[in-house]
């Protein structure tokens, strides 16, 4: 087995109550590496096509990759994975905190849950064994809350990745929580594991990650870590927040549901920008061995929200939903929201996006103070933002309408309100416009899990990207497919984007990979491995029947008409060359988007290419 893994994963039955363990197989992981690689693989070959997600047939994954627990720098992130509730197809979402590298401390590489239990369970791993235990003590309780429940029962250096109520009553946007405000966000993976009675894995141990050439690793983190360049300075001071008033004020992050700009409808954005976000917080929170510590606790509360000290600070993201995207620029009510978020474990994006499209369905005469539980949804209303939220983390009420997301709640309000669902098949548009960013229109309609903003658009280290024109679609398509290879392979070695597109070379990647597994790859093989995930992704959402060109992707993220105002006023994206460019480079069908067999051959997926071309 190549070092870097422990070596083994393990597979539960949840209907069967039966464990076993199984080798991992080191030519898959040369091929797919780990994380969604290795996990879209396995899910291929193990789980039929069209079965419920929220069924016993569905398989659910969380896999670590190479980097993971070792001294490679940003090795600190874990993967869900499975098919998605909200898209129907292809499911990822990943986290930072300190469960990834615990699991292989305790011995796996990666967990796959099959069936359904009949009770609440949770998984114990502990130092290469496995164990599945009562959970009946933690149903019901929120994510921070049922880590103090198993870290009371196993100690402190368990760590824990959990649902919390929203996943137990299979909302469609919940996630999967860690470290009390980490979160597999996105895709609805939350829900699967709600629909199969997991409460929890529990993971601790003090087994060693086999490397290569340790002294390597660790020469080479010294080296890098004295490096680190770029966007690392804002980061360290700041987190993500610290790019909310520059994107806010290009027009980048949606304002008023994706209709406006800030600096048209929003003049008091920075009330929710850097600066108001630090004067809250009380200290830096950092993932497993981060040199950045992006992350941050904040101060208790001392408005009208009450959330303890230590809240998690709202990520961009969360300031861009909450805040622009609902006129809301009550920072009280955001941070309240984020917790909420967190406690009860759904993606702040999704529940964001889902406060405006009932805001302005609200404002538009489509639902009324009958449908809302007599709350008044309007514009900047940050108190009935928090009530309605709690509404649909609780599944009360409207609530219950908006817990499955914008797709659900727009058919079943009808009256036209899919006018005002900002999502695309089922996902809610993340708080980045195609607009600003062409790697936006790519991904957010062409990656296997669509709205996906964490693709193909870096940061990227120096020497991995040819100079371009970002503003050009001709040879925009190969620009993308090199820039998500490499995106893909840091979520299959199980690191962080921020701090490998930090790295002050992009080869420094590739020698951390050799010095851990002892392979002796170049950039373009490691590309290659990237790429060859992209089209395993892709085939899994074939073989689902989805085509993304079908999907519909709302006209004001793509200026279609165009806005006539602010920053991209009079900016609409070209898709239909934008999506030939990339489907062209890809070697795509330019009609179904299905990887051609010529392709599949190249990247060696001869199996994968006789399932998609019998």
């Amino acid at each position: 087995m190549a070092r870097g893994y422990m070596g083994k994963i393990l597979w539960v039955d949840l209907s069967t109550r039966k464990m076993k363990e199984e080798i991992l197989d080191e030519n898959l992981c040369r091929l797919y590496v780990g994380g969604y690689g290795l996990g879209a693989k396995i899910l291929f070959d193990r789980m039929p096509a069209h079965v419920d997600p929220l069924g016993p047939d569905a398989i659910l994954g969380l896999l670590t990759g190479p980097f993971d627990g070792t001294s490679a720098l940003g090795g600190s992130r874990y993967v869900a994975v499975g098919k998605s509730p909200l898209t129907g197809g292809w499911g990822d979402a990943n986290s930072g905190g300190n469960f990834g590298p615990q699991l292989k401390y305790a011995g796996f590489d990666g967990l796959f849950f099959t069936g359904i239990s009949e009770k609440p369970v949770y998984v114990l791993i502990d130092n290469g064994k496995a164990q599945l235990l009562d959970a009946a003590g933690a149903w019901g309780k929120d994510s921070f809350d049922t880590e103090d429940f198993f870290k009371g029962i196993h100690g402190k250096d368990a760590e824990i990745a959990c649902i919390g109520p929203a996943g137990e009553k299979l909302s469609l946007i919940a996630a999967i929580m860690n470290n009390k405000g980490r979160a597999a966000g996105r895709s609805g993976l939350g829900a699967v594991m709600g629909s199969k009675r997991l409460k929890a894995v529990v993971a601790k141990g003090s087994m060693k990650v086999p490397q290569f050439d340790e002294d390597r690793v660790k020469e080479l983190r010294k080296k890098y870590q004295a490096e680190l360049g770029g966007h690392i300075s804002l980061l360290r001071d700041f987190g993500t927040p610290g790019i909310f008033n520059m994107l806010a004020e290009a027009g980048d992050t949606p304002t008023k549901n994706w209709s406006s700009a800030v600096v048209v409808d929003l003049p008091n954005f920075k009330d929710i920008g850097v600066n108001p976000v630090m004067e809250r917080q009380s200290k830096k929170y950092a993932c497993y061995r981060c040199p950045v510590g992006c992350g941050g606790h904040m101060k208790e509360s001392s408005g009208e929200y009450p959330y303890e000290a230590g809240a998690h600070k709202p990520e961009y993201e969360t300031l861009g939903m909450f805040g622009a995207s609902c006129l809301n620029t009550n920072l009280e009510s955001i941070i309240k929201a984020n917790d909420v978020c967190n406690r009860y474990g759904v993606d702040t994006i999704s529940a964001g996006a889902c406060m405006a499209f009932t805001i302005e369905c609200y404002e538009e005469g489509i639902i009324t103070k009958k449908d809302t539980d007599g709350l008044e949804m309007t514009w900047g209303n940050h108190r009935n933002i928090v009530a309605m939220l709690e509404k649909l983390v609780n599944r009360e009420g409207f609530g219950d309408i908006l817990a499955n997301g914008l797709k659900i709640a727009s058919e079943k309000i009808g009256k036209g309100a899919e006018e005002y669902a900002m999502h695309i098949q089922g996902e809610a548009g993340p708080a980045h416009s195609p607009k600003f960013g062409l790697q936006w229109a790519i991904s957010y309609r062409h990656d296997a899990t669509p709205a996906r903003h964490t693709q193909g658009g870096g940061p990227y280290p120096p020497g991995l990207m040819p100079e371009y024109d970002p503003k050009a679609v001709k040879g925009r398509g190969a620009i993308h497919r090199r820039g998500t290879s490499f995106n893909h392979m840091i979520n299959a070695v199980g690191a962080c984007v921020f701090v490998i597109g930090a790295y002050p070379e992009a080869n420094a990647f590739v020698l951390f990979l050799n010095a851990l597994t002892g392979w002796e790859w170049t950039m373009d093989e490691l590309l290659k491995a990237g790429e060859r995930i992209a089209n395993i992704r892709q085939a899994f959402n074939v073989r689902e029947g989805l085509n993304p060109l079908q999907f519909k992707v709302p006209g004001r993220m793509v200026g279609k008409p165009k806005m006539g105002k602010g920053p991209l006023g009079d900016v609409t994206v070209d898709e239909e060359a934008i999506n030939m460019e990339f489907l062209t480079a890809m070697n795509w069908d330019p009609k179904t988007a299905k990887p051609t067999k010529d392709k599949l051959l190249e990247l060696g997926m001869e199996d994968v290419a006789k399932t998609l071309w019998p």
